[in-house]
């Protein structure tokens, strides 16, 4: 898998300071009901000393089994005593066990050495967060994507059908192995309110619960990434430099591509972005209102050689779903 670095570290923290406060809760616990009840001490006392019993049993006694056999059955009438103790005084039973948000994992992130499904959701949730898409996941997926907007010419429908299957498959089956083959990268084509932003957001929120780390923004958006790491205070940048996450995530989504002004400096960021994702063998989605020939006008044919030869064209049909919305 492939969570996003800061998230999995800050996460990882998170779950090492709750682990660690559960426990000094319990033990704040243990020294209130050993002011409050002396005889619970002494108790505790035995059974911590049974573990050290039982090993010089097995060491030292001639029936071993007979004498473990007997020191387990005395611990569990201390347990017992020590329960009964406890109610008897108002308090429940386990009143001194670490209270966990998880009890699979007792608020370690694993359970043997297979991540917890709690962390799992955490890291979900946090990859979510941070991919760029958070607000449009909370309204747009694979579940909520409607090709009802597409039935007014059945041609369409059947290509629009078939894309949202392909693609949907595309999110299902994403992967990143060593020495395997690695997801294909995609040019989402057509014209405004075609559904491309929609699709671009529910294979994000796909990749990301199956453990990927997603990056998405606007080709303007990133451009301005890279401006302010070139230009703002007249020198390169670091800090708050986050150019890093576009050649580095597993999953890069450019959103509206041909919206940025394109000049010498933006071409070179642009290819920079796709050249060293392809060399990397990380997959791209890209999606632009522009169609083939105005890509081939508008960017170098160091730009549109990669996207017309390295990504899967998936083209767009229909007429403009917010004017469809709009009319009804």
């Amino acid at each position: 898998m492939g969570y996003n670095k800061e998230n999995y570290k800050r996460i990882r923290t998170e779950y090492e300071t709750k682990t660690f406060r559960a426990r000094e809760e319990a033990e704040a616990r243990r020294a209130e009901l050993y002011s409050a009840i002396p005889q619970l001490k002494a108790l505790d006392d035995r059974l911590s000393a049974f573990g050290l019993r039982i090993m010089q049993a097995a060491l030292h006694s001639g029936d071993t089994a007979a004498e473990i056999a007997k020191l387990r059955t005395e611990n569990e009438r201390v347990c017992r005593e020590r329960a009964d103790l406890l109610r008897k005084n108002g308090y429940p039973a386990d009143y001194t066990e670490p209270r966990y948000e998880c009890d699979k994992c007792h608020d370690t992130g694993y359970v043997g050495i297979h991540m917890c499904s709690c962390m799992r959701k955490r890291l979900t949730e946090a990859g979510m967060a941070s991919s760029g898409l958070s607000g449009l996941m909370n309204k747009q997926s694979f579940e909520n994507f409607s090709l009802d907007y597409y039935r007014n010419d059945l041609k369409e429908l059947a290509l629009m059908r078939s894309n949202f299957e392909n693609v949907k498959h595309y999110a299902e089956a994403f992967a990143i192995k060593p020495d395997a083959p690695q997801p294909e990268s995609l040019l989402f084509l057509g014209g405004t309110g075609l559904g491309k932003t929609h699709l671009s957001t529910a294979v994000a929120r796909r990749v990301i619960e199956r453990g990927y780390d997603v990056y998405y923004n606007s080709a303007v958006g990133m451009i301005s990434d890279f401006e302010f790491r070139r230009f703002g205070n007249g020198v390169a940048q670091s800090d708050g430099d986050n150019t890093a996450r576009y050649t580095e995530c597993d999953l890069l989504i450019i959103d509206d591509l041909g919206t940025e002004v394109v000049n010498q400096f933006t071409l070179s960021c642009l290819y920079h972005v796709l050249n060293t994702r392809l060399n990397l063998g990380k997959p791209t989605l890209i999606s632009t209102n522009l169609t083939s020939a105005e890509l081939r006008k508008t960017y170098s044919d160091r730009i549109t050689s990669r996207l017309m030869g390295e990504f899967t064209l998936v083209p767009f049909y229909g007429t403009d779903i917010r004017k469809q919305k709009l009319q009804k």
